[in-house]
């Protein structure tokens, strides 16, 4: 039985609600033939964020670990390849931080891809009619700070993590309301979406081999 470990963020920039901790808890306690879920929330803080991932992957010994986080404005749930080893804060965080052109962690390497078989849970994804895609950039704010730290972790603190990586989601209904012309999917369709690719990651040994133009 594998441990999986699901988290999302509280709300930000104004809102009252964030998809991606919806999206968790829905997913909280599940158990299928091969794995347990836990999902916690993250603050939307970037100095807190390897604080709280420390102590959940100390405390929760997960095998598993897809962090999720909103990208308003995406019509798609985006696999998120690529971690980079920057701060570049557009707005402030919950906190009031807004760091600009500095290191996740000083010194450490440039970039940290997923482990997630993020191409087999495109494939997956789709095949089950769900807008997905795989995504090189996962922005430069506490997502992207928050991807970086996992994997840091995963290499440095925590190697029993064996695999771990990042899924954006976009808006819900009610968010793109308030976000004219930004698309949205529905929190069922959203939690199947994760569902899916909690399942993909404790199946799926290899990834695929997905030539680019099938990505598109």
């Amino acid at each position: 039985m594998k441990r999986v470990l699901v988290t999302g963020f509280e709300p930000f920039d104004g809102d009252s609600v964030n998809p991606s901790w919806e999206v968790a808890r829905r997913l909280d306690g599940w158990r299928g033939a091969q794995h347990a879920v836990v999902a916690q929330r993250l603050p939307c803080v970037f100095d807190a964020i390897r604080e709280a991932l420390d102590m959940l992957l100390t405390d929760v010994a997960p095998d598993v670990v897809i962090a999720v986080g909103l990208a308003g404005g995406r019509p798609d749930v985006s696999l998120e390849r690529v971690a980079i080893n920057v701060n570049d804060a557009r707005i402030p965080d919950n906190d009031g931080a807004q760091p600009i052109d500095r290191p996740v962690v000083a010194g450490g390497p440039p970039a940290y891809f997923t482990t997630l078989p993020v191409k087999s849970m495109l494939h997956r994804l789709r095949g089950a009619g769900l807008p997905a895609q795989v995504s090189n950039t996962a922005g430069t704010f506490v997502c992207n700070h928050t991807f970086y730290t996992l994997r840091h972790l995963a290499e440095t603190l925590h190697p029993a993590v064996r695999r771990a990586g990042f899924i954006h989601i976009p808006f819900l209904p009610e968010q793109a309301a308030r976000h004219p012309g930004s698309p949205s999917l529905a929190l069922d369709s959203l939690v199947v979406a994760l569902r899916i690719a909690v399942e993909t990651a404790v199946e799926v040994e290899t990834d695929m081999q997905l030539a680019a133009g099938a990505l598109h």
